[in-house]
Order: structure tokens, then C-alpha cells, then sequence
């Protein structure tokens, strides 16, 4: 790609809030426009880790996280701009309603918007309404006018007829509609477990289908393409001097279906560290006999919980990963990967590492985002999990941890020997995480 700036087509899909129909057109849109041959970079506004993984199914393309909670500005525009510059069309799937943040409309899909400077499509529900969404999407277009909302899709919408007195709405206040997605049962989400199931990968390819089948029938892409057109900058961030001579490190990292809750842009930047050589080896807790030799060793989250007969039945597994723990290996465990590592999950033994059990009984949903202070060291992230631990008082947190608005939570980052673990998806692409274990 030429070192000049560049024109494509480049959006934030947005709605009015959750449950609107962001996710059904995003990967519509994606799996479509990527059957046409274009490359599509796909992003999502906020810490979630599964959308991002649709995203991948829709376009092939890895999904990257734009959050503004667990990281800055500065680094928000360099994993977009870097992410794009080899791309045809890029679309962010916003995060709960357009204003929605962590903060007001701090860390939300407008913030988003602003901060790349990119145009919002808003999608808009039509069901059960006709005119009465001119003031909606009025209120949505000058509410902010930093905001450059160049159109909207409708969602649910009943037929034709339907459709022409919600654009006869838009052509009313000068809003331009690009089209819609019908009601249809079919773009009904598949089954939800701690979010949408990935698990079923033969049902959710029907659902991406149906999706960009949809969104091919009554959506003008050629018009929205053409309305979304902006000159992408050239990738931003200083790397700084990178040293000619580096130390070695080899980090094993757990990714299966019972762990797969990764921030692509953490293993990045271990790829790019500038003080060690990393390399990345990738193994299953499921199915493999034992870990691999490494250095450090990265648990991240997942669905251990449905996996428990298999994750238990690797003995051998569950005994390499002990081992490494009791002989002062380097560990950092996440949420599924913390719970691996507890002496249960419900009735099922784990690898015992940590004196306590894990259950899924009288569970409740634990969320947000989280700062964590390990001394000097300051750590973003977010929190996800209907799991529970007995008698938590037997651990002691290493770290002092807060919500997004700085209330002191309960939940804590624990540390056996070299061993780091808690509920706690961690974001580090802009922190060195090795400095946990002094390194």
C-alpha cells in the first residue's frame, strides 16, 4: 500500500440502543461485501470478545477492538489506522445505543466516531412505527453535531408500503436512508450463553447468511458505499528505537472452544515488544497431552464451563500445567482460565493451583469494566461472568481494583508464586505486561 493517504468507504454502524440490529447488519454487510471480493476490516466499538469473532467468520478478516475505557485516544487511532491501510471498506459495529459509554457518552460508538473521525449509519427499528422516527433520528443528528451521521438502515421493518412511510420520515428532516432489513424470524440471534454461542459454528454461518442475504435484497450498498468514502491518514504511532539484540521469550497461549476470549491487539504487541524476541505457540487444553515449553504461560477466558467432562478427562494436561505453576513458571490466568486453575469447577477437578472452587450454582452476572493497581503498575479491563467462587476470603487480592466510575469492587487479581489469575479480561496492548513478573 502506497505510503499516501487513501479513499474507501469507512463507517460506524450505530443505533438508537441495544438490540437494534448493529450486529445483524454489521456482519451482513461484511460477509456480503466480502463474497464481492472486497477486504473488509472489521472492527467493534467496546471490550466485547464475541462479536469480534463473528466478525471474523463474516469477512475472514480478524476483528480489533476500539475501546476508549481500556485504552487512549492515541492508541484507538493506531490499531484502526494500521488495521486499515491494506483494506477496501471498514466497519465498526458500534456498542449499545450511540450515546451509550461507560461515563454518559464517554467510551461510547460517538466518542468512537469522533475520535477516528469517521461517519455513523444508524440503525433504527421500525417496527410498530411509521412517521414518529423523524424526531428520533432528528434528535440523533443534531444531539451532537460533531457527529457526521450520514444516514440510516431501518430494521424490522413489516413490507414495502412499511418501509416508504419511514423514508418518507427521513426525506422530512433530510436524512438519507440507505435501505432496510425486513422482519424475519430467521435474523433472530441464535442462543445466547454469556452472549452469543460460538459454539455452534454450522448455526451461526446460517444466521451470517441469512444476514447478508437480508442486507443484499433492500439495502442500496452501492449508495451507501459511495456516501461513506474518506481518505485514511497514515498509520500514526512512534515505535521507537527497536533494539538490534533482544532476548528470546516464548509464550504458550490456550486458545480452544473452551478458551477464546483473546484481544487480538495483546498478542500484537507482545509480537512487536521492543526489549524480547516473542513467540507466540497456540495450544488446547482440550485436546492436547500437556502444555508446551514456554516461558510464560497465558490462560485466557472462555466457556471452560461447558467443557467440564473434557477439560477434566486431561489429566495429563491439567498435570503439565500444575507442574509449570509449582515450578515458579510465569502464569497469567483470565476469568475461564483462572477458574482452569482453581481446585474444582462445581463436581469437576481442575489443574488445583488455586486452594478454592469454582461453580455455576446461585451465580449471578458480574460486569464492567476494571482498573487494576499491582503496585505501580496500572491495568485496564473488563469483567464478564455468571461464575462464582466458595469462600473467596481463602485468596487475598495482590491488586486494588475499581470500576469504571472508581468504586472499589469486590472481585480481585490473586497470585500464587509466579501465577497471576482473576475474573478480569485484561487489555495490555498499551501496557508492558511483562513488568508483573519484573521482567
Amino acid at each position: 500500500m502506497s505510503e499516501e493517504r487513501f479513499v474507501i468507504p469507512q463507517f460506524v454502524i450505530a443505533a438508537a440502543s441495544s438490540g437494534a440490529g448493529k450486529t445483524t447488519l454489521s456482519i451482513g454487510l461484511m460477509r456480503l461485501l466480502s463474497e464481492r471480493g472486497y477486504k473488509v476490516a472489521p472492527f467493534k466499538c467496546g471490550p466485547d470478545y464475541i462479536d469480534t469473532r463473528f466478525h471474523e467468520m463474516a469477512s475472514g478478516e480478524k476483528s480489533m477492538n476500539l475501546d476508549l475505557f481500556m485504552s487512549s485516544q492515541a492508541h484507538v487511532k493506531d490499531i484502526y489506522i494500521s488495521s486499515v491501510q491494506k483494506s477496501d471498506i471498514a466497519i465498526v459495529e458500534g456498542v449499545m445505543g450511540m450515546f451509550d459509554g461507560y461515563d454518559k457518552s464517554f467510551g461510547s460508538s460517538a466518542q468512537v466516531a469522533k475520535t477516528l473521525g469517521l461517519p455513523v449509519v444508524l440503525v433504527v427499528n421500525g417496527a410498530s412505527a411509521a412517521f414518529s422516527v423523524a424526531p428520533l433520528i432528528y434528535g440523533f443528528q443534531n444531539f451532537d453535531q460533531s457527529i457526521n451521521l450520514k444516514g440510516v438502515i431501518f430494521n424490522n421493518v413489516s413490507s414495502d408500503s412499511h418501509f416508504r412511510l419511514l423514508k418518507e420520515a427521513c426525506d422530512e428532516i433530510g436524512v438519507n436512508c440507505f435501505g432496510y432489513l425486513g422482519k424475519n424470524e430467521a435474523l433472530r440471534m441464535p442462543s445466547r450463553h454469556l452472549g452469543l454461542n460460538i459454539d455452534d459454528r454450522k448455526l451461526m454461518e446460517g444466521y451470517i447468511r441469512e444476514c447478508a442475504h437480508s442486507v443484499g435484497e433492500h439495502v442500496d450498498i452501492n449508495r451507501l458505499l459511495e456516501a461513506m468514502k474518506m481518505r485514511v491518514p497514515k498509520t500514526i504511532s512512534d515505535k521507537g528505537k527497536l533494539i538490534k539484540e533482544k532476548k528470546t521469550l516464548a509464550i504458550a497461549v490456550a486458545r480452544d472452544d473452551a478458551f477464546s476470549f483473546i484481544y487480538d491487539a495483546n498478542l500484537r504487541v507482545l509480537r512487536c515488544n521492543q526489549r524480547y524476541d516473542i513467540s507466540i505457540r497456540f495450544f488446547s487444553p482440550l485436546s492436547d497431552d500437556r502444555m508446551p515449553e514456554c516461558d510464560i504461560l497465558y490462560l485466557p477466558g472462555g466457556y471452560p464451563e461447558l467443557y467440564l467432562e473434557s477439560l477434566s478427562a486431561n489429566v495429563s494436561m491439567r498435570r503439565s500445567i500444575k507442574k509449570f505453576c509449582e515450578n515458579e513458571g510465569k502464569v497469567l490466568a483470565e476469568c475461564g482460565g483462572f477458574m482452569y486453575l482453581t481446585e474444582r469447577i462445581d463436581n469437576h477437578p481442575m489443574c488445583g493451583v488455586f486452594p478454592i472452587i469454582a461453580t455455576m450454582t446461585d451465580s449471578r452476572l458480574h460486569l464492567g469494566y476494571r482498573t487494576l493497581a499491582v503496585g505501580n503498575i496500572i491495568l485496564k479491563g473488563h469483567e464478564f461472568h455468571y461464575s462464582r467462587l466458595e469462600e473467596p476470603s481463602v485468596l487475598k487480592s495482590i491488586a486494588r481494583i475499581s470500576s469504571a466510575k472508581g468504586k472499589e469492587v469486590t472481585t480481585g487479581l490473586y497470585r500464587h508464586k509466579n501465577v497471576i489469575a482473576g475474573y478480569s479480561h485484561l487489555y495490555w496492548a498499551e501496557t508492558d505486561i511483562l513488568k508483573l513478573w519484573g521482567l
